[in-house]
């Protein structure tokens, strides 16, 4: 295992990164290179104790960072019929590593998911209520949510765990598969919901300095406001690609082409708002972090 770092290090951090070849891992060993952060990816396989222990002797970190788990491929689909693969990655192995950093003394910091909310009648759509940190989670539509919805539950009880609810991940590399927009702009015809999102660019550098502040508990990661898919397309139109057009469909079309119904909500980012008051809103962070880097058209 090799620790990485460009020189500038900052010597009191040191991170330990599970999810090496997951999109988000890859992006945080960039974001530590790029502020001298030394870091290590983990070898061990998050279900493996003994392998945890192991890694962190060697790399002897100041916080730790996870980004591994299952989310399926090519979507949550895949969980429906991989069930226990499923509950050994998401719920085994992230209680695992969250009771090995306990027993050292170590926050970890847990990319976790908002998908387990779901618009109901005190959450309404359009409505701006969203749903807040202590609410329980009311979508058990996929098994991955579901799986997801018991881990944050029991994870409540470590004190060292700072639980980060993202939904519908964007970033402004808009070639990479797992990217919302690049997934939306790629389907036959999409439903045009509102939803709260989460602006990687945005928001990665933000839970590096909540590592730093030693935040734990559970926040609401996503950008505040909601946006549609609509809304999301008409930007791509209009700032990458003129000629790009799309179709619509409803949820009881898309569930015929689709295993396990998808979650549409939008969490309340107050707390998170509050801690980083220079966070923006979902449109804004579209144009300045997503649309305006990649901006092929003369839109001003």
């Amino acid at each position: 295992m090799t620790i990485s770092t460009n020189g500038s290090s900052a010597p009191a951090l040191k991170f330990l990164i599970y999810g090496r070849t997951g999109w988000i891992g890859g992006l945080l060993g960039k974001l530590c290179t790029a502020q001298g952060i030394p870091y290590a990816y983990g070898a061990g396989r998050l279900e493996q104790r003994a392998q945890l222990e192991a890694d962190i002797d060697e790399v002897a970190p100041t916080h730790v960072f996870n980004a591994a788990g299952v989310t399926g491929r090519p979507n949550v689909d895949w969980c429906e019929t991989h069930k226990v693969e499923t509950i050994r990655a998401n719920v085994c192995g992230t209680l695992t590593l969250a009771d090995v950093c306990r027993g050292r003394g170590l926050v970890l910091i847990n990319y976790a998911t908002g998908c387990i909310f779901e618009y109901d009648e005190g959450h309404k759509l359009g409505s701006g209520v969203g749903f807040k940190e202590e609410d329980t989670p009311n979508f058990v539509g996929s098994f991955y949510s579901k799986t997801k919805a018991m881990v944050e539950e029991l994870l409540k009880n470590y004190e060292n765990v700072c639980t980060l609810r993202v939904r519908m991940p964007i970033s402004s590399d808009l070639s990479n598969p797992r990217n919302f927009i690049t997934k939306i702009t790629r389907y036959d015809k999409v439903v045009d919901i509102p939803n709260s999102m989460t602006i990687l660019d945005e928001l990665l550098p933000i839970s590096i300095e909540m590592a730093k502040r030693n935040l734990t508990g559970i926040w609401n990661f996503t950008n505040p406001g909601v946006v549609s898919h609509n809304e999301i397309l008409e930007m791509y139109r209009d700032y990458i690609d003129p000629s790009f057009s799309w179709k619509n469909f409803n949820l009881e079309e898309q569930a015929k082409v689709i295993v396990a119904p998808r979650s549409n909500n939008e969490l309340d980012t107050v707390k998170l708002k509050t801690e980083f008051p220079e966070l923006l809103s979902i449109k804004e962070s579209l144009i300045k972090n997503v649309f305006k880097p990649n901006q092929k058209t003369s839109k001003a």
